[in-house]
């Protein structure tokens, strides 16, 4: 049975909690019944199009490409901080804050798509430096929405803090790429993390004194240099009553910081043109210890195709998580892109080879509304294509010059390619 809650009293209509499992029908014509609030929440229309994956024990049901789910919303690709990692300083694109007036038109064409819908606040700058941060918050929570936001932490004062509960912020996420003064300084080139464990630690105390309901959660972008600060990072979130993880790789957007990746290995030989005709291996699980460490490090250096109690690792390649969870990507111009990686043109390195990364815009919310360019043909055929993945494996092989951008690649697709992106091998990861 489907379980339905109020989120908010200002939502236009109760959200669906997810079940982890249903049962349906299946006719003798072997067309399957789907309760018609299923079909809403993930955009599977009576009259549309959906893909399924099969597996040797399941099928799995992608969202419909039409069903948008998640808006990322960039106020500003200004930032207060200038860290080692930061796309800025491979990059010559204009900096500026979203208007008044581009931010009105955003949520005007929100109001046309039906919930659930999350909106983010976050792209490639800090969201709390916009002067009126609080009321695009507010506003999006006004549409019924779940709305969260990531900050570096450094402008998170107590009014702030206040002002953020009281506007209803869903989930706030703090990029955190080190647990001592040491690590965080050498990536974010400041001594500022004593004074960001102290805003969090204000933060925690007024959510407690106050029940607001805000989540805290942590981004962390592991290197060579500061993965081993991550079991500290995870006690100080305990500490600080974090309730979500997201840990990426990092994208170097220098050649100095090549050196930084831990994926080399996994993307040469957990490729996916490489594990789909590997050998498959299938692990119990079983506890990670002193016993087992060595074992499990071999096994997975092996390139097999392999799953864990059933889950299988290759699950997350050649997948763009953008398209999987209904989202697009919104700049402070107005821009309207696919995802994060197309808001902006930048330079990053892959295998030590730079790539350029040409943006790639489907519309501007401040010339057509918001919904019909989410439904423009070009924009859902493009989707549609991602979601099947058909790419060159840029990400594995040897490299050649069409590798260099993302214009074309040796399988015939055209601008924009995605067979070098690493958010579609589950590399790099967005919250």
């Amino acid at each position: 049975m489907i379980d339905w809650m109020e989120r908010d009293k200002q939502q236009r209509k109760p959200v669906l909690k997810v079940p982890s499992s249903l049962r349906v029908e299946v006719g003798e014509d072997g067309h399957m019944t789907l309760p018609p609030e299923v079909l809403d929440y993930y955009g599977l229309d009576a009259s549309g199009e959906i893909q399924i994956d099969l597996t040797s024990n399941s099928l799995r049901l992608r969202r419909s490409v039409t069903r948008l789910a998640r808006v990322y919303i960039e106020p500003t690709d200004r930032c207060n901080l200038r860290c080692r990692t930061c796309i800025r300083n491979n990059w010559t694109e204009p900096l500026g804050r979203m208007s008044d007036a581009t931010f009105s038109r955003i949520i005007a064409g929100l109001r046309a798509f039906p919930l659930p819908l999350t909106v983010f606040f976050g792209g490639f700058g800090e969201p709390l430096s916009h002067p009126h941060i609080i009321d695009m918050v507010t506003q999006a929570k006004r549409l019924g929405a779940s709305v969260e936001l990531i900050s570096n932490g450094t402008m998170l004062t107590e009014k702030m803090s206040r002002r953020l509960m009281d506007a209803g912020l869903d989930v706030l996420w703090v990029s955190l790429d080190g647990a001592t003064p040491e690590s965080y300084e050498d990536v974010r080139l400041t001594e500022a993390l004593p004074q960001i464990e102290e805003n969090l630690a204000r933060f925690h105390a007024l959510r407690l004194n106050s029940g607001a309901k805000t989540e805290l959660a942590i981004a962390f972008v592991a290197m060579r240099s500061n993965v081993g600060d991550l079991p500290a990072l995870l006690k100080l979130g305990s500490r600080l009553g974090v309730t979500r993880y997201s840990v990426s790789g990092v994208l170097p957007h220098t050649s100095e910081m090549c050196d930084e990746v831990l994926y080399r290995r996994s993307l040469m030989e957990g490729g996916s043109g490489i594990s789909m005709w590997a050998p498959q291996l299938s692990l119990p699980r079983m506890d990670f210890n002193e016993d087992t460490r060595e074992a499990l490090y071999q096994a997975l250096r092996s390139g097999r195709n392999m799953s864990f109690g059933g889950a299988n690792l290759s699950e997350g390649k050649n997948r763009c998580p953008f398209i999987e969870k209904g989202a697009t990507a919104i700049s402070w111009a107005g821009h309207v892109t696919p995802c994060l990686p197309l808001l902006h043109e930048h330079v990053s390195y892959l295998e030590g080879r730079e790539r350029i990364s040409h943006r790639h815009i489907v519309g501007n919310v401040n010339n057509t509304d918001l919904h019909s360019i989410w439904l423009s043909p070009e924009y859902v055929a493009f989707r549609r294509r991602v979601q099947g993945f058909e790419y060159s494996p840029c990400t594995f092989c040897g490299g050649c010059n069409l590798s260099e951008d993302n214009k074309e690649d040796c399988s015939g697709n055209v601008f924009p390619t995605c067979g070098g992106c690493l958010w579609a091998q589950g590399v790099i990861q967005c919250p």
